[in-house]
Order: structure tokens, then sequence, then C-alpha cells
């Protein structure tokens, strides 16, 4: 049997079937479930699913409670003794925002657990497993890992690096500009690719644009989706080196219901106080070689506030400046056919570049998607730009 989750195709065995469907699950938390990592899981007693569940928003109920309940809820409380639960993450064993899960597992009779990834959280990473075996439980490991790794990369990365996972977007023609020469841009793609780029950003818990954007066209950086009435809005966050972002814009108007965080290098209190007084969150960081907001201080800044992954909309010399610090994982490119032309007219990235193509900055291109009339790239970044 065959399965398709997050761009991965995959053959499924017995065990492999039953976390392919968890990994499904998992991906219904999408954006609700941020910092927290997405989790899905699924009960088999004697072949049969007897019960399901998904950690649905942050601070609601895990996966693995979620299933067990579903499980008694269905009329299933009896099967649970020796039966299988397939979970995408190992199961918390701390006492967090909800009750550590091992200790619900252990209590319902599970007699085996079957893992996706291991947890990169130092709080868990592999004593939920102990736990379980310490119980008695047979535990098996690495079911789909990769994928399960793959569902929640900004948590991993997080975890590990420190930073936020950052992922670069931009639209662009086939020509490669995203802009006019005029610098009119609305708009280089169409509804369904729009769309798209709202669902992206639902999924991410912040939205980064430097102050030229702001400038240019004003935007508000919120969620706009058909299908969800309440989704997710990421944090707002402006790289602005000299305070420059209009006090008239929708941005800085909307401070106070949508959270707006303005990274500049200037230390006018007085100033600051301007825009803290709409609402806004100014941090004032060192400036790189360039006299630019140091990107590299932002995120750790950013992770201070438990940021871990951010969506970049940055114009050409804001992309620069990220893929030149080393901080950009994904690249999601989305191309219109059509063709603006014009020598003046601006592409995605700019900065001083290559000076020969051996030199270029590696993608690994992991899934290539229609949407519409447009199509939708997404890239891993393989190559490394830090300078020493």
């Amino acid at each position: 049997m065959r399965i398709v989750i997050g761009g991965f195709l995959l053959e499924r065995n017995q065990d492999e079937q039953y976390m392919a469907y968890a990994l499904k699950l998992a991906e219904r938390g999408l954006g609700w479930t941020n910092p927290n990592p997405m989790v899905g899981a699924v009960i088999v007693a004697a072949g049969e699913v007897i019960g399901v569940g998904y950690h649905p928003r942050l601070g609601e109920g895990h996966a693995e409670r979620q299933a067990l309940a579903d499980t008694v809820a269905k009329g299933h409380r009896e099967q649970l003794a020796g039966a299988t639960m397939y979970v995408t993450l190992e199961p918390c064993c701390h006492q967090g925002r909800t009750p550590p899960c091992t200790q619900a597992i252990i209590e319902a009779g599970i007699a085996r657990v079957v893992v996706g990834a291991l947890d990169s959280n130092v709080l868990v990473a592999g004593k939920g497993i102990q736990q379980l075996k310490e119980a008695g439980l047979t535990v098996d490991t690495g079911v789909f890992a990769k994928e399960s790794r793959q569902l929640n990369r900004t948590f991993f990365h997080f975890n590990e690096t420190g930073l936020p996972f950052v992922v670069m977007k931009y639209a662009m023609t086939l020509d490669g500009k995203i802009a006019a020469h005029t610098g009119h841009s609305q708009w280089v793609t169409g509804p369904v690719a729009r769309q798209h780029v709202h669902r992206s950003r639902h999924a991410f818990q912040a939205i980064m644009v430097g102050v030229g954007t702001v400038i240019a066209d004003d935007p508000l950086l919120n969620v706009r989706l058909e299908e969800l009435s309440e989704p997710c809005h990421p944090i707002r966050v402006v790289c602005d080196s000299h305070l420059r972002t209009p006090l008239e814009s929708r941005l800085v108007q909307s401070a106070k219901e949508l959270p707006l965080i303005i990274a500049t290098t200037v230390t006018n209190q007085a100033q600051q106080a301007t825009y803290e007084a709409y609402g806004c969150q100014i941090l004032t960081l060192p400036a790189d070689d360039a006299g630019q907001v140091d990107l590299r201080s932002l995120m750790k800044e950013l992770a201070k506030q438990g940021i871990i992954s951010v969506y970049l909309e940055g114009g050409a010399q804001l992309n620069w400046s990220a893929l030149k610090a080393g901080l950009v994982q994904e690249v999601h490119t989305y191309i219109a056919p059509k063709l603006v032309g014009g020598q003046d007219a601006p592409s995605a990235i700019s900065g001083l570049g290559f000076g020969r193509m051996d030199e270029a900055l590696g993608l690994r291109i992991r899934q290539i998607e229609r949407l519409g009339e447009d199509i939708w790239i997404e890239s891993e970044v393989t190559g490394c730009l830090q300078e020493s």
C-alpha cells in the first residue's frame, strides 16, 4: 500500500500503515500547536483501529491522551489492555501545560508503543521511552522517523540549534522579477497561490519583512484564509535599522490587536516610546557591518521569546542578508507564467552575489506543486554562506 505525506511517497508494512495514519492526523494541528510539535496517535487492538487522536492546539490534550479518550468514548476501554499505540513523537514524561502522557499510556494497559521520532526536547529526549520500558511495555522506534522529523522540522531545528527555523519566501515572474521596474507588484501570482501563502503564514509563528516593504506596500501581514474564520496570525516582525516605519502604516495601527516587533539599531528612547504607545515592541539590536540590524542577534532575541519559526517575506536586500548570515533553512518560490522584463526590475535576492557559478548557494528541491496557473517550489538549503 502507498500513501503520500509531506511530499514523501511511502511504501507501508503494518506498522508503517498505522504510523502513516498517525502522521496524517498530526497534520491537523498545523499552526495551532506552535511552539509545540504536531503529534498524532493511533491505537490498534486485534488488527483494528480502536481509537485515534492528535494534538489540536497549544495547551490542549496531547495526541496520546486524545487517542485514549477516543477509545473509551467509542466503548473500547477493555480492549486497551494489550493494545498497541502508534505515536509520531516520543511521549512526554514531564509535567508541562498538560500532564505527562507516559503515565496515561501505562495506566491504560497499553502493551506496545511504536514511536516515529525521538523528542529532542531536553525534558524528554529518550526519557519517555525509558519510562515506558521500565514499566514493562514493548517500545519500537524509528518507524517513519524521517517523515516525523520533517513534519516538525521547525521544532527539531529550534531544539537543536536554539534559533528559529527560517523560510525565505518570494513570488516571481518566469524571468525572475518580483516586481515591475516601477515597483508595482500586485499581483505576481494568482489567487490559488496567494491562498497557499496564507496557509504558510498560518503555520509559522512569525512573519518578517524589511522596512522597505512596509513603506512600499503598507502590508498587514495577517492570515486571510477562506476556510478558516479565526486562523493563527503570526507575530509581525519588521527589520527597521533607522526606525522609519510610518506611524500611519497598517502594521503600527493594528499593533494592539496583532503583535508587532520592530527591530532597530536606534537607541533614542523618546522615538521608541512613540511606537510603544501604539502597542509596538521595540528591540534595540547591534548593527552588522553594513549598518543594518544584525539578523543573527535578532533571531536570538526572537528565540528568547519562544518563537521557533519565521516566514521571511523580505525584499531583495533582506533576503540576501539572511542568506549571508546562514539563517535560512528553506526557500519557497512561487513562479508565475508571465514575463515583465526591465533591467531595473528587482529580483528576489540582491547584495553582492557570487562571482562564480560554482560558488552559488546549493539547494535541494523537495516539492514542486501546481497552484492554479502558478508553480510552487519548496527547496532545502544545503550550502552555507555564513562568514567567519
